[in-house]
């Protein structure tokens, strides 16, 4: 029951994760004018906290702060959802944690 638990939350955590990868690609597809791979690479430096791969500076001067905006919100967007994405995978690892210390919480 706990694996199976474990599992579908860890599941929610990857669509989550994967969702806004794909947000990340379309962003950077339509603003920056680059192909999917760089899209994607773009996209998943930013939701893994690596930082931005792009370099704007390379950009047209009439697309780099539309770019720039969009970076600087989707790593504001991204923090959120690796604390989200934490939580849902540490969840039920952390509630049988605390009934196996006999742990109760009362409202």
């Amino acid at each position: 029951h706990f694996i199976l638990r474990a599992m579908r939350f860890a599941a929610f955590a990857g669509l989550i994760i994967g969702i806004s990868l794909l947000i990340g690609m379309i962003g950077y597809r339509s603003l920056a004018e680059v192909d999917w791979i760089s899209a994607f690479y773009n996209a998943s430096m930013i939701l893994t906290g690596m930082g931005p791969g792009l370099d704007v500076n390379i950009l047209p001067v009439e697309r780099q702060a539309g770019v720039e905006i969009f970076a600087g919100l989707y790593a504001l967007y991204s923090g959120v959802v690796f604390l989200a994405a934490s939580g849902l995978i540490l969840s039920p690892l952390l509630h049988r944690f605390f009934h196996k210390m006999h742990l109760e919480f009362e409202d």
